[in-house]
C-alpha cells in the first residue's frame, strides 16, 4: 500500500552506473559478458527499473520469474546466441533470483534474524555461463560486478532527499494529531497514513503480466519465461 520506499530512486540510479560499466567491459572484449548482481532478495524492482533506465541490458533475472538454464529457450543457450550474433552481452540478476538452481537450495533455511539464507547466484551464473561457453568452444570473457554495498553506502539523491523530507513532515503531522501505529507512504500522488499491520501484511512483488515487467521484456528482447 505504498508506491515506493525511500532510497529506491538512489539505488536505481547507482545501479545504472554499474550497468554502464558492465556494458563497457563487455564491449571491450570479443564475446564479452558483463554480469551484474543487484539487490533484491524477494522482489526484482531494482533490477527491473535499472534495466529500463539503461538501454544496454540483454537479460534481466528477477526472483518472481523462473528462468530455465538449459535447453533451447534456456539462459545459457540464449546468451550463447547473443554472443554469436553481437559478440557482447549484459546480464543483470537480482540476488534472490534463480535460487532453485543452486546446490543445497532450501527455502526454509534462515539466518539468526529470520531472513531466508540465499546462495550466491552471481558467482553460480558466472561459473555456469563459463562452463557452457567453453563446452561449445566459444571463446569469451566474463566480468562479474557486485555493487551492492557501494550502492547502499551512497547518500540520497535529490529525489529521495525531497521524498524523505516530505515523509518526515507528514509523520510529525500524524503524531501531532494523535495518530500512532502507522507509517507514512505515498499512493497515487498523495501522502497517506498506512497502518503498520496492513503495511507488513504482504510483500510487494513484480507482476509478470503488469506493465513494468512487460516493458523489461520489450527492452531486453529476452523470452517471457514463466512466473515463479
Amino acid at each position: 500500500w505504498i508506491d515506493r520506499s525511500f532510497g529506491f530512486a538512489t539505488a536505481v540510479g547507482e545501479a545504472r552506473h554499474a550497468l554502464r560499466a558492465a556494458h563497457a567491459e563487455a564491449k571491450g572484449a570479443w564475446n564479452g559478458i558483463g554480469l551484474v548482481k543487484l539487490m533484491g532478495r524477494h522482489s526484482g524492482f531494482i533490477a527491473a527499473h535499472a534495466t529500463l533506465a539503461s538501454s544496454d541490458v540483454n537479460f534481466c533475472l528477477v526472483p518472481e520469474v523462473d528462468v530455465p538454464l538449459d535447453g533451447d529457450h534456456g539462459l545459457l543457450e540464449r546468451v550463447e546466441a547473443r554472443l554469436r550474433d553481437r559478440h557482447h552481452a549484459v546480464v543483470v540478476v537480482a540476488e534472490g533470483a534463480g535460487q532453485e538452481h543452486l546446490e543445497g537450495h532450501d527455502p526454509q533455511r534462515v539466518d539468526a534474524s529470520g531472513n531466508r539464507r540465499l546462495g550466491d547466484i552471481g558467482v553460480f551464473l558466472k561459473r555456469r555461463l563459463g562452463d557452457h561457453l567453453t563446452r561449445v568452444d566459444l571463446s569469451h570473457t566474463i566480468k562479474y560486478i557486485d555493487p551492492s554495498y557501494s550502492i547502499r553506502s551512497q547518500p540520497a539523491n535529490a529525489i529521495d532527499a525531497e521524498y524523505c523530507m516530505a515523509l518526515a513532515q507528514h509523520a510529525v503531522h500524524a503524531a501531532m494529531s494523535g495518530r500512532t501505529n502507522l507509517v507514512v507512504g505515498s499512493w497515487n500522488g498523495h501522502y497517506t497514513h498506512v497502518p503498520i499491520p496492513l503495511a507488513v501484511s504482504e510483500r510487494k512483488t513484480l507482476r509478470a503480466a503488469r506493465d513494468t515487467w512487460q516493458r523489461v521484456l520489450e527492452a531486453t528482447g529476452q523470452p517471457a519465461w514463466a512466473t515463479a
